[in-house]
């Protein structure tokens, strides 16, 4: 049964491929729109490269959120064919009223009733496959140009080489649990038949040449490291304690220091050694592909997505020293995060929990810090969590709950969905990770109403 739903996936996919090479063909310029987020810039890469690569041009746009007046004000553009990646399901019958084609490339929750003759919809929930987990934005989008090829002359006949910068994605949208299932592993089978992927046994350490290793442990944020993750200090006193100096990098200890740091962060969290992916041909510093989605996720928080794009089209050098120290910026940014989190805790109600601020600089790590919390042990997981923060008029919502928890039925996706509508907001996303922006003068009775939802989904699962 698995097998067929991701027949008819790709079928589906091979439709919207053979509509890209059509709009090539003709010339047209093609218009891409796609999230802000690790996994919605490496969407765009994918399409905008594969795109490139058979002499097509393309139009990009990267949104922090689609919003029914984007569509209208796209719908007046004057492309023939619309691309939205990472994005768009929610909204398919607003996009129908598009003269152009369109592709959606999604792997978030879909409206009910999705069928529009103007729109070839690639999203794994339409054959009942898992978007939360088995298939990220930039996997859909990977599969609507997996096939293409104009060139019959050509050595390759495939995009299967952009299958590593899908998984980019899949990393950013967290769907790499002690390895990947479902669609992904078809990804990743692409990319080892390519050659452009290679998994290889090791410690989940982040900037292991760049950074000391203090620094290292406490940047580490999957699989979190209980009492290093996030904390300077901890990290410090961690490693003064098993005698290896914090101010040195991983890559400049010997080998017998190597296995103790090893066994001792093993005894934190088993996971933190295991299968890391790389791209083997690709900049150090870009090289493993969980880093890769930081520094486009890093991007797309501190509101550079030109940056992020650039990188995930190929742009090195000038380009990648900036994105770095965003990383660096952001990194400081997570951190002051985890330090308020242990310092304030989270609210609780009878169903959820959550944490909110008015501060500038938590509110582009509130989603962030609140997962990452939970996986540290630093806030409880046996409730859903809601990070809220001040956006002048409005609340931006980001909501993470556990896998445990969506066994037994919550879906935070339809829970902020129809919650947020309540309020005059809009929302929606995945049964483990969703958002919504709702007014603020509504957040009290928003956060009553997602409580009394979560509390009907797990006493009527």
């Amino acid at each position: 049964m698995t097998h067929k739903k991701q027949h008819s996936l790709l079928n589906r996919a091979n439709v919207a491929c053979d509509l890209i090479a059509k709009h090539i063909k003709e010339g047209h310029v093609i218009r891409i729109i796609s999230h802000n987020d690790a996994d919605g810039l490496s969407a765009a890469g994918v399409i905008a490269n594969a795109i490139k690569e058979e002499g097509g041009q393309f139009h990009t746009t990267i949104l922090s959120r689609l919003k029914p007046e984007d569509i209208r004000e796209l719908a007046k553009q004057n492309y023939e064919l619309f691309i939205f990646s990472d994005m768009g399901s929610a909204y398919s019958k607003l996009i129908a009223n598009f003269k152009s084609e369109v592709i959606i490339a999604d792997h978030h929750q879909v409206e009910e009733n999705d069928s529009q003759d103007n729109i070839v919809h690639v999203n794994p929930h339409l054959f009942g496959i898992d978007g939360s987990r088995e298939l990220s934005g930039a996997g859909s989008a990977y599969l609507t140009v997996r096939e293409l090829s104009l060139d019959e002359n050509s050595e390759t006949k495939n995009k299967k080489h952009l299958a590593p910068l899908a998984l980019v994605g899949a990393f950013g949208d967290m769907q790499y649990q002690n390895g990947f299932t479902g669609v992904n592993e078809l990804l990743v089978e692409d990319g080892k038949e390519f050659g452009s992927l290679e998994i290889h046994e090791d410690l989940k350490l982040v900037s292991k040449s760049q950074e000391p290793l203090y620094k290292s442990l406490t940047y580490t944020l999957n699989p979190t490291l209980p009492g290093l993750t996030g904390d300077l200090e901890g990290s410090m006193g961690f490693l003064e304690k098993i005698g290896i100096s914090y101010g040195i990098k991983f890559t400049d200890l010997d080998d017998e220091e190597k296995d103790v740091l090893k066994d001792e962060l093993i005894k934190l969290n088993e996971d933190i050694f295991g299968e890391v992916y790389s791209i083997p041909k690709e900049n150090s510093l870009l090289r493993n592909l969980e880093e890769y989605s930081y520094i486009l996720d890093s991007c797309g928080k501190n509101k550079k997505t030109g940056l992020g794009l650039s990188i995930a089209l190929g742009e090195r050098d000038k380009a990648l020293d900036a994105a770095i120290n965003l990383q660096s910026k952001y990194r400081d940014q997570l951190t002051k995060g985890m330090e308020w989190i242990k310092r304030e805790g989270s609210n609780e109600m009878d169903f959820i929990q959550y944490i909110y601020s008015e501060d500038k600089v938590l509110k582009s790590v509130m989603g962030t810090i609140s997962s990452v919390a939970i996986s540290a042990g630093l806030l409880k997981g046996d409730k859903p969590i809601l990070s809220m923060a001040r956006m002048h008029n409005d609340v931006k919502v980001s909501g993470r709950t556990t896998g445990e928890l969506v066994e037994k039925g919550v879906d935070l996706g339809k829970a902020l969905h129809d919650s947020s509508l309540s309020f005059g907001g809009q929302g929606g996303g995945h049964n483990i990770a969703a958002g919504a922006m709702i007014p603020y003068k509504e957040m009290d009775n928003f956060l009553n109403l997602v409580n009394d939802m979560v509390e009907h989904q797990l006493t009527n699962n």
